[in-house]
Order: C-alpha cells, then structure tokens, then sequence
C-alpha cells in the first residue's frame, strides 16, 4: 500500500503561484507513475499532470507552461509548481500513485483557491 499527504494549497490572487507537494510513504519502489489531479465544483476530477518513474513529464493542455511537476526522491515527495494562476485554476489538487501493477492511490486532496 501507498500513503499520499498533499499539501501546499491555499487562497491567492490571479496572477499568483502556488507549490502544492505530496508526500509518499509506504510501498514507494512500486509506484510507477505519480500525478496530479484536480476538482472543481461541480465538475468531473481532471488530469493536471504526471511524472514516471524515468522522469518523463506531461501536463493537461489548460496548464501547459504554467505548471512544472518535479519530484525529490531522497525525500519521496512530488511537487506541483503552479504559476499564473487563473481563477479557472480553482479546484481541489488530489495527488495520485498508480503502481507497476495498475492500482491507483490517492490523496486527500488539498483546496486551492484563486480570486480574480
């Protein structure tokens, strides 16, 4: 099993930045792929981004160039580095580990919050 802990969230203006990080513990050397997810009310959870365990990275097309996912592997935590932040942006961030074996976990999530 895999334990997630995100954190980082918060209220801020348009324009601002936000790093949300997620902290992993328990069976790490199965973790395949990390990700992040958000939820906006109202809305179906969508994807934000991912990093694989070579490092590749790809991001959702509505963050592309604003946001960076990086990982600190001495520390098994994820970071999330979103900048420009659009009142679109507004959701709740769920960080995601799916294993070699295809099982996902998850995060409780953590709400960020842009005002314009």
């Amino acid at each position: 099993q895999v334990q997630l802990v995100e954190s980082g969230g918060g209220a801020v203006q348009a324009g601002g930045s936000l790093r949300l990080s997620c902290a992993a513990s328990g069976s790490i050397s199965s973790i395949n792929v990390m990700g992040w997810y958000r939820q906006a009310p109202g809305k179906q959870r969508e994807w934000v981004a991912q990093i694989t365990r070579g490092d590749r990275t790809n991001y959702a097309d509505s963050v592309k160039g604003r946001v960076t996912i990086s990982r600190d592997n001495a520390k098994n935590t994820v970071f999330l580095e979103m900048n420009s932040l659009k009142p679109e942006d507004t959701a709740i961030y769920y960080c995601r580990a799916l294993l070699v074996a295809g099982i996902p976990y998850w995060g409780q999530g953590t709400q960020v919050t842009v005002s314009s």
